[in-house]
């Protein structure tokens, strides 16, 4: 996989044929796969490589800014999940004044002179260009193949970024798995938080979310593995006597995951954060690279009326989250 910036190609920068397809790709669910199926066919039909252009920041972000749905993915996280799709090339279109006031034919012209495509797979709902003017017939007209792909549908319902977001909201993770193709994770380097956690005997990591704000809140059993080496060894080479507890994948470990803005601390500027306690572990985590998948729901963000309070509940979350993974033996989904 080769990952272009389109506002940083050189002038005679030239790919081989395309065929290409246009999105968010928020979370690279069941829908999007089967579009990324279809183009892998199409192009081996045609012996072509296969494109998948994506926008950062989501058109919606640049329009709205924080009032935008939060993000079910980074675009780290869709970069690896197309990845690992089989991807040959993944553009990342800079969404902003001047590509927003792109028309429908200089659009179609950045397609077929920059990106060489010739043939398109799109939703059956697709529109681009200032105004949104251009859609699946207008890219016929301008003479590139395109086929569309109709909606994947689960359980009576569409698969849409839309519903998965729903879906992680209302603390269904075992339908957003069923959605997505795969249990729902975030990945983010730990950076430094300002370690209240300590001072109330609940040390945690903070891992960068990456998004303006993610989709899920609340409190929730998780499994953490580290992207670059062995967590689990990580956790007994800092103490041996706390080696934490096992997760379900082999060098994971089980923690308590929290997502939200901490109401119950005093802040001058909340902000979102993913914040894990692992029961048992005293070791130094920082600056490694860190997926949580999230396992099991517990309660949204509760504003406790003080410290004490806090400590008191975090104290309870854990015990019942850790009794969650006495009694659940298998991955839960």
């Amino acid at each position: 996989m080769k990952l272009l910036r389109l506002n940083a190609l050189a002038p005679d920068f030239q790919l081989p044929k395309t065929v290409a397809t246009i999105g968010n790709f928020d979370g690279v669910h069941l829908g999007h796969q089967a579009m990324i199926a279809q183009l892998k066919r199409i192009a081996e039909e045609k012996q072509a490589k296969t494109l998948v252009m994506i926008f950062e920041p989501q058109p919606l972000e640049f329009f709205k800014g924080y009032d935008a749905p939060p993000r079910i993915s980074s675009l780290r996280e869709k970069v690896e999940y197309l990845a690992e799709l089989g991807v040959d090339y993944i553009a990342v279109a800079k969404f902003d004044n001047y590509f927003r006031s792109l028309s429908a034919e200089e659009f179609a012209g950045l397609l077929k002179n920059k990106l060489n495509a010739f043939s398109l797979v799109l939703g059956d709902d697709f529109h681009f260009g200032k105004n949104r003017q251009g859609n699946s017939e207008f890219l016929r007209q301008y003479g590139f193949e395109v086929a569309n792909l109709h909606t994947v549908e689960i359980d009576g319902g569409r698969v849409s970024s839309t519903r998965i977001r729903q879906t992680l909201q209302a603390g269904d993770l075992a339908l957003a798995a069923k959605l997505l193709g795969r249990p729902y994770s975030i990945t983010g380097r730990v950076q430094y938080g300002d370690q209240i956690g300590r001072t109330i005997n609940f040390p945690t990591i903070n891992v960068r979310l990456s998004r303006h704000r993610p989709c899920l809140h609340g409190i929730y059993g998780v499994e953490v593995m580290c992207e670059t080496a062995s967590l689990s060894d990580k956790a007994a080479a800092g103490n041996p006597a706390q080696p934490g507890i096992a997760g379900y994948q082999p060098s994971s470990l089980f923690g308590a995951g929290h997502v939200g803005t901490r109401p119950a601390i005093r802040q001058a500027h909340p902000e979102w954060r993913l914040e894990v306690h692992f029961p048992d572990v005293s070791a130094n985590l920082y600056g490694l690279l860190m997926r949580v998948t999230f396992l099991s729901y517990l309660h949204g963000e509760k504003n406790y009326p003080s410290l004490d309070a806090l400590k008191a509940g975090i104290d309870d979350d854990v015990a019942q989250l850790l009794e969650f993974r006495s009694r659940t033996p298998q991955f839960p989904f």
